[in-house]
């Protein structure tokens, strides 16, 4: 059966090829790294190495070389080190889709001669095109990149507090009745810029430290241990506003286990007495008359 990645690969490299601009081109990410789960939602993460960038960042009309495109965002003109660079990600009407970084030749080489490898690369990367042998440097991947570091004493308290200050936040919305605000900071915040970095610790540390939990974590489900997934699973709820309130001591119960436990196996201590204020301070908020102009 034919493969379509395949044909994509074939696709990009054709095109580069009659491309007098494209220097170079590699893939990155998921679809560069042997053996790694893709669908057929995958990306094709591509950069182009270019002679120059600006006629491929202001004219948008090449990307219909590999088809309709649906929608499109393009990042800014970024300038670091004296470099330019840009990207586009774009969804085609077939499904493809494909991320373009635009890079200029002089970043590409500036890589290829720094001693260890960005985590872009360094999680995989292939070589599909190399008119000038620009990537001849390159250092061959270790398939690391973007697997979590251990965090430091600081960082670890600095995401306990930021999770209970969230938390206060929830409550004043939920005592509102303003859903909206009160979800964003419940299922975002809380969830995904403090929780979510404390399951991918605890998982990190079931696995000695050596699995990606990919953006958004979205490979939690498959390394995270059973009982944790679930608790998570339990914290999600609808726009009630009970069970909001009820959603909210879930995701506090859960955040106290995986925080105590990966506490313990860093040797950092888990501030109890923070948590337990904090949820006091949660029921008084929970329990208050909403017609009240005063908090005592």
């Amino acid at each position: 059966m034919n493969n379509p990645g395949n044909a994509t690969i074939e696709h990009l490299i054709r095109w580069a090829e009659g491309q007098s601009l494209v220097r170079a081109m590699l893939l990155t990410s998921s679809r560069a790294v042997p053996h790694a789960p893709v669908d057929v939602f995958s990306d094709y993460d591509v950069i182009l190495v270019l002679r120059d960038i600006q006629p491929f960042f202001k004219d948008r009309t090449w990307l219909e070389a590999f088809g309709r495109v649906l929608v499109i965002y393009r990042d800014p003109l970024i300038i670091e080190g004296g470099l330019e660079r840009s990207a586009y990600v774009t969804q085609y009407e077939s499904g493809l889709k494909i991320d373009f970084s635009l890079w200029p030749v002089e970043l590409l080489k500036r890589i290829a001669s720094e001693p260890q490898l960005p985590d872009e690369f360094d999680a995989g990367y292939r070589v599909l095109l190399d008119k000038d042998g620009l990537t001849n440097g390159l250092k061959p991947p270790a398939y690391r990149g973007y697997i979590p570091a251990p965090p430091t004493e600081t960082i670890y308290q600095e995401v306990v507090e930021s999770f209970f200050l969230d938390a206060t936040y929830v409550a004043k919305f939920l005592w509102r009745d303003d859903m909206l605000a009160a979800k964003h900071l419940l299922d975002y915040a809380m969830k995904q810029e403090s929780l979510r970095l404390m399951l991918e610790w605890h998982m990190e540390i079931d696995h000695q430290w050596s699995v990606k939990p990919g953006p958004y974590g979205r490979w939690l489900k498959r390394w995270l241990r059973a009982d944790l997934w679930a608790e998570l699973e339990s914290t999600f709820t609808g726009a009630g506003l009970e069970a909001n309130w009820e959603a909210l001591f879930k995701t506090i119960d859960l955040f106290r286990k995986a925080a105590q436990e990966v506490g313990e196996h860093l040797g950092f201590a888990y501030p109890t007495d923070l948590e337990v204020r904090v949820v006091a301070y949660l029921e008084k908020v929970k329990h208050l008359d909403p017609k009240t102009d005063s908090f005592n």
